[in-house]
């Protein structure tokens, strides 16, 4: 009878425990969120304080009659009615929409055409000396601006008008006609906004390979074509951009139309803005001034959620 030998068995391993699960954030995990909380502070605090809170407190101020003298009194809707009804607020809306749409689309159209002639062929120099040019006027106050501006468009002594009597062209009066007026607060507007949306411009048509562009030309797009098919629906972001704010700024236009013509002639050129301080500041109808904030804020939201609706349609991302 064969012994068989049978090998001892195998001493069986402790199961090694599993690792305990960390009781909540590790010390550097918290000390990253709260360094992200130090930086965020300032600017929540500051949207909190300067946004917020003027936003519902002109929606409250809204609902009441108040001079800042006597205590404020309830009077529910009827600023609102009362804003309806005033001619001079429905003139001042339909300024301001005239000015945002001749404003913006003069602003777009000489920002993209002078972004194109920069980021063509030339040394990059004075490819910097026209960018410093161009945004200079923003950094600028308004209102001094619009004060020299007065004085260049004056009728009787104005610069401008000096120049074009060497061509024989006569006394033009930009302030004091009614479709000269606006026309002039729109070039004053323009010529100090322009370099914003030119800096955007730049900077979209500096990230558009040049790749496309050598491939459209094989393809036989050149000149006006090419920017047409291939240089504005790469852009559209960037002008989707440029646009909302343009349009935003233009809606609160106040210096220009201020200091140039004080809302004349007449009230051809007389804004919201200026209806709102007008009646806060001079008229002492702060419930008034108020209700037609808060009407500006609501066609301003308007226009800018339309804007974003469009854009799904004719905004084309790479």
């Amino acid at each position: 009878m064969t012994n068989t030998r049978i090998p001892p068995a195998r001493a069986e391993r402790p199961a090694v425990p599993p690792a305990p699960a960390p009781n909540g954030p590790s010390a550097r995990d918290r000390g990253t969120r709260l360094l992200a909380t130090l930086f965020l502070t300032p600017t929540i605090v500051g949207i909190v304080v300067f946004t917020v809170v003027p936003i519902v407190g002109s929606v409250i101020l809204s609902l009441f009659h108040w001079n800042v003298i006597d205590s404020p009194s309830y009077a529910g809707l009827s600023n609102y009615g009362e804003v309806f009804g005033d001619e001079t607020v429905l003139v001042s809306f339909r300024n301001t929409l005239v000015f945002m749409v001749l404003a913006v689309a003069l602003q777009l159209l000489v920002a993209l055409a002078l972004a194109l002639t920069i980021n063509g062929r030339m040394p990059v120099w004075l490819r910097s000396v026209f960018r410093s040019a161009f945004f200079f006027p923003l950094v600028l106050s308004a209102a001094s601006i619009s004060v020299v501006m007065k004085y260049l468009f004056n009728q009787d002594f104005g610069v401008i008008n000096w120049a074009l009597g060497f061509v024989g062209i006569a006394p033009v009066p930009w302030l004091t006609s009614e479709n000269a007026a606006m026309a002039t607060v729109v070039l004053v507007y323009v010529w100090q906004q322009f370099g914003f949306s030119f800096l955007l411009f730049v900077g979209g048509l500096n990230n558009i390979p040049k790749e496309i562009h050598e491939a459209a030309a094989l393809d036989g797009a050149t000149g006006l074509r090419k920017h047409l098919t291939v240089t504005l629906p790469l852009l559209s972001p960037t002008l989707l951009v440029a646009s909302v704010v343009g349009i935003i700024n233009a809606l609160q236009v106040f210096e220009q139309p201020y200091v140039l013509t004080n809302g004349g002639p007449g009230d051809s050129t007389r804004t919201v803005v200026m209806v709102i301080y007008e009646t806060a500041f001079e008229q002492l109808r702060f419930g008034e001034a108020s209700a037609v904030g808060v009407l500006l804020f609501v066609l301003i939201m308007a226009v800018t959620a339309l804007q974003f609706r469009l854009s799904r349609r004719f905004v084309h991302y790479q």
